[in-house]
């Protein structure tokens, strides 16, 4: 399917990765949950029920977009699940949103699929800012509805600064639960980001995320955790995830799974032994995990989908995630 020179190709993981490897424009992959690591591990998990439509709209064999859907129903929604994608989106060279949805329409059209339903989605996404334009334009049905929130907080140089942004009382309870748990012993926080490391050290973090909390226990089913191990592998050997471990008198007490990507550290998970709950481990390990945050020089640190009190805690804004939904035509 072409229009004005533009072309539509159907793509598996391998190619898809290949224009991410070879993208001369970073800045359209600019959603971590849309790279091919991410949707690839997802897909070979839990997309069996759907078919695929990895579709790359090229111009003058020029990639302009990745559309990363699945089909079912005559639907199509991105690939991926709002309980382990926090937000998602399409991968467009930016300026160029408005010829690839237009593209994108009329090719999902002929396919026959006659309604979209995509999220979670962040405020700026292209979805937001370029497609719901364009189906307004249309004159189709469509709804955008807030659906939950996530927050974030943008990283000063140093760490006392960060300390001066929060609260007093915010500030005073982060370097309380410090100083105790330095009285209970040594402590040490851990950074691993390398593939051999992070996958030796996998064990140990499910470990502590099933232990922490009966809800994480529960949400840790086998599938879950083939998809978590799949995830991880394929984000470590590209650089991009991260582990931290606290421990206390060299014993394991807390830990993060994060992914560092794109000048942002995503805090994705995180887990704690409960032997340890009394001493504040999970949120101090956290607490380290921003420190080791801003000493890389990083200018955001988001703690992704959720309302959590830790997060306002540790000076988390939040920022509200949306769905859209429209028919086509």
């Amino acid at each position: 399917m072409s229009r004005s020179g533009e072309v539509v190709i159907s793509e598996n993981f391998d190619s898809f990765s290949s224009y991410w490897i070879q993208s001369p424009c970073p800045s359209m992959w600019n959603c971590i949950f849309v790279l091919p690591p991410w949707l690839k591990a997802w897909w070979h998990e839990f997309g069996s029920d759907a078919e695929l439509y990895l579709a790359a709209v090229l111009r003058d064999d020029v990639l302009i977009g990745v559309a990363p859907l699945l089909l079912k129903d005559g639907e199509a929604s991105f690939i991926g699940s709002a309980d382990v994608c926090d937000y998602l989106d399409f991968i467009i060279l930016p300026g160029k949103e408005v010829d690839f949805f237009t593209v994108l329409l009329d090719n999902l059209k002929d396919r026959g699929v006659g309604r979209l339903s995509l999220g979670p989605l962040r405020p700026g996404s292209t979805v937001l800012s370029s497609l719901l334009p364009l189906v307004r334009d249309l004159k189709y049905d469509f709804a955008c509805e807030m659906k939950d929130v996530s927050s974030e907080v943008c990283l000063p140089p140093t760490w006392e600064e960060y300390l001066g942004m929060l609260t007093q009382k915010q500030r005073h309870e982060v370097r309380r639960k410090l100083r105790r748990l330095r009285e209970a012993g040594d402590i040490n926080y851990r950074v691993f980001e390398d593939w051999d490391s992070i996958s030796l050290s996998m064990a140990l973090f499910l470990k502590l995320f099933r232990e922490s909390r009966q809800d994480k226990a529960t949400f840790l089913t086998t599938r879950m955790e083939q998809f978590l191990t799949s995830l991880v592998n394929g984000m470590a050997k590209a650089g991009l995830a991260r582990l931290g471990i606290l421990e206390l008198n060299a014993s394991p007490v807390a830990a993060v799974l994060c992914f560092d990507y794109n000048n942002t550290v995503f805090l994705y998970n995180n887990g704690y032994d409960p032997h340890y709950s009394s001493l504040s481990a999970g949120s101090i390990c956290k607490a380290l995990c921003i420190k080791d945050s801003i000493e890389k020089g990083r200018g955001k640190f988001d703690f992704l989908k959720g309302a959590e009190e830790y997060k306002h805690h540790l000076g988390g804004r939040e920022v509200n995630l949306y769905g859209f939904r429209t028919s086509l035509g």
